[in-house]
């Protein structure tokens, strides 16, 4: 079966669970538990026998317990740095001893791994494929991963939950990371004693996981068939469920591991047989591949009744709901029957609901999401509104994702037009020659209440690097300001003409 048609069976939104390869495929400093443990040895011991000698040791089989490599090299490593206070690591020690002031324990050797993995560089030849992946980002649900790196909270804005905090989530809009993460390098599992402690308090976080795995297609990326992480995955379900019951027919026909093969251009999944002991032989869906952008269109193109971004929006109400407050409330079948509340819920037919989503400020506001993900589902709302003459609004790219929006070229021409009375000001004189927003916001010849127009200005005239004026938007403040809106207008325009 093709990937396309796997994927468009699903009925609910995709959970991803991503390992260390995909970190691998995109980031110029990522590495493998092996080569990871490797690096931070030849940081303190040049010898390269040293670390082979430690692998010697922690063989068993034809295969390396890493966990008990790392309980080693953390041991070796804190030793060498308490003895050279003021050498390489320096930096390090400061960072240790200044939490030991606070009564704080970390392992030298995992503040240098999270000093390590914290820097996120996407290598420039994967630019494309990641903008097919923010792309199918509108149809997951949730992300699970065992990486440490920031990457997938960066490439999909989803809230990063780590230890217990699992516990406590919205399984929307969340990444599970299982492992720990660099922004809390004490929850960092590496060692022997870390995982044997993540085994005893995992649970509870095993039942929050386990819920997910039952209700929700689940996408393995970034391992391999034999990876420990998916055969305890497994080994969890089924232990819980009757492995010949309708349920697990279910969870089965909805797992897909998608593993990777240089070259590839396959686009076919098959079925594949995993053994795990004391157990039957497991079948699941794989897909052996380097094609990783046909699997994201698959996902991207994937049609449900409620996006993903819906059910985050309602969750995060229904939170806000529970835990109490002023906030007033009204469940109807009949928005007639309402009177104007904070926050309303509404339940009841598609016949005698209207339903309106996000207005055109939060369309603005969630300018370069709704870009990214090429969401022209919620692009079609703007057919139900009515966008004023005097009004700052983007529509050129919103019209190339959603060719469907109707008025595109009244609509340019309003936004052209409050661009160029804007750079015809006769009051306000612009140079229109600075390369970067930020040159505008320091130079202090310019008037506070002139800085925008001579951003715009030197946008309009080719002169401002239009990456840093994206990277100035998702960073403004205030994106309901008047500021906001002329300056996303203007480099909506600029970068779509």
């Amino acid at each position: 079966m093709k990937i396309q048609e796997f994927i468009s069976n699903y009925h609910n939104h995709p959970v991803l669970f991503v390992g260390t390869g995909l970190s691998l495929r995109y980031l110029e400093n990522s590495y493998s538990w092996d080569s990871l443990l490797q690096k931070v040895a030849s940081e303190f011991n040049p010898d390269p026998e040293y670390y082979l000698d430690i692998k010697a040791e922690h063989m068993e089989g034809n295969a390396y317990t890493y966990e008990k490599i790392a309980t080693q090299l953390e041991e070796d490593f804190n030793q060498y740095l308490k003895e050279n206070r003021h050498g390489k690591f320096e930096y390090i020690n400061d960072i240790f001893y200044e939490n030991m002031k606070q009564g704080i324990k970390i392992s030298r050797f995992k503040l240098y791994l999270a000093d390590l993995l914290k820097e996120i560089k996407i290598k420039e030849s994967v630019q494309q494929e990641i903008v097919e992946l923010k792309k199918a980002r509108k149809n997951i649900s949730s992300v699970i991963t065992t990486n440490y790196d920031y990457m997938i909270e960066q490439m999909f804005s989803f809230h990063p939950l780590i230890g217990n905090n699992i516990l406590l989530s919205n399984p929307y809009g969340s990444v599970y990371k299982i492992h720990g993460c660099v922004s809390q390098p004490e929850k960092i599992i590496i060692t022997e004693k870390d995982y044997e402690d993540f085994n005893c308090k995992y649970e509870l976080i095993r039942a929050q996981l386990l819920s997910l795995f039952i209700h929700n297609p689940i996408i393995f990326i970034g391992y391999n068939i034999g990876d420990k992480n998916i055969k305890d995955i497994l080994r969890t379900i089924f232990s819980y469920v009757d492995y010949n019951s309708e349920e697990a027919k279910k969870i089965r026909d909805n797992f897909l591991l998608i593993e990777y093969e240089e070259g590839s251009e396959n686009t076919e999944v098959i079925e594949h047989d995993i053994d795990i002991e004391g157990f039957e032989t497991i079948r699941i869906n794989k897909i052996k591949t380097d094609n990783f952008t046909a699997i994201y269109q698959a996902l991207a193109n994937l049609v449900l009744p409620v996006s993903a971004m819906d059910i985050r929006k309602v969750q995060n109400v229904v939170r806000e709901i529970c835990e109490g407050g002023t906030i007033e409330v009204s469940i109807t079948e009949n928005l007639d029957e309402l009177d104007n509340s904070d926050k309303v819920l509404v339940v009841g037919s598609r016949k005698t609901i209207t339903y309106e989503f996000l207005t055109t400020s939060e369309m603005m506001s969630n300018y370069f999401q709704i870009i990214e993900e090429s969401n022209s589902q919620l692009l079609l709302l703007l057919n139900k509104q009515k966008i004023q003459p005097s009004q700052y609004f983007p529509i050129y790219a919103f019209s190339k994702i959603c060719p469907e929006i109707e008025n595109v070229e009244v609509l340019k021409e309003q936004q052209r037009d409050k661009i160029k009375t804007i750079i015809e000001n006769p009051h306000i004189s612009c140079n229109g020659n600075h390369a970067t927003p930020q040159e505008v916001m320091n130079d202090q010849n310019i008037k506070q209440t002139y800085k925008t127009q001579e951003i715009i200005c030197s946008m309009m005239s080719g002169a401002m690097d239009l990456k840093q004026v994206e990277i100035f938007l998702k960073n403004f403040e205030d994106k309901k300001s008047t500021d906001y809106r002329k300056l996303l207008c203007a480099y909506d325009l600029k970068n779509n003409i």
